[in-house]
């Protein structure tokens, strides 16, 4: 058994215990509202997503709606989340997909998710973990990629290559909530540029800390 391996149950233990209720920063009531958000939350924080959704959900309550928005009109919407035009294109392009070839509901499964316009293996994982409570894999998000490598979980940079070093030793039964896990961490002690290895109680299990603590620089 590798360190990856032997590590891991301990560090999702403790992942468990300082965060007990691991859930997506994103305010949703559906996998429509989930999917929508995640899109919208690429290169964007969960906060300002928060703040666009809720005026978004109400005047688009359906795949249909979303389906005949107005390009334009919704890019105006969307303006605050980056990339509007990219985003308002995908979101459009994909609630004419579930319409058309899903019967208005949203996918509950990777292979179908990820012929969405703008879905890929990242989102569609968030969508059915956040928004059917199903695992077929883990989400590799910025802050999942980052610990992946500090806790030496995997040493790849490419998103999909991650999430196979994480299947490979992550328990099947704590896949649905890994990612989340991950995130919470990122945000709370594991941070990008400062890195509170003091106050981190996984710090005996972490190969990083010793470089981080001395001022090494880590991705």
């Amino acid at each position: 058994m590798d360190s990856a391996s032997r590590r891991i149950g301990p560090v999702i233990r403790l992942l468990r215990e300082r965060y007990p209720q691991p859930r997506t920063a994103l305010e949703f009531q559906n996998p429509l509202q989930i999917l929508v958000a995640t899109i919208l939350a690429a290169q964007c924080t969960d906060e300002r997503v928060n703040r666009i959704t809720p005026g978004l959900f109400r005047k688009y309550p359906t795949a249909v709606a979303f389906a005949r928005a107005d390009r334009t009109e919704l890019e105006q919407e969307i303006r605050s989340a980056g990339f509007f035009r990219n985003k308002a294109k995908n979101i459009i392009g994909a609630a004419r997909r579930i319409v058309e070839e899903f019967g208005g509901a949203v996918p509950d499964s990777m292979a179908a998710l990820v012929t969405l316009p703008g879905v890929a293996r990242k989102t569609a994982n968030i969508v059915l973990s956040a928004g059917y409570g199903k695992a077929e894999g883990i989400a590799v998000d910025t802050h999942a990629r980052r610990l992946s490598r500090r806790l030496g979980l995997s040493r790849h940079e490419d998103p999909e290559k991650i999430e196979r070093d994480l299947l490979a030793v992550a328990p099947k039964d704590d896949w649905l909530d890994f990612n989340f896990l991950l995130v919470e961490h990122g945000r709370a002690l594991c941070q990008a540029r400062k890195p509170k290895c003091p106050e981190c109680f996984l710090r005996r299990f972490c190969p990083s800390t010793e470089t981080l603590i001395l001022g090494g620089k880590l991705k």
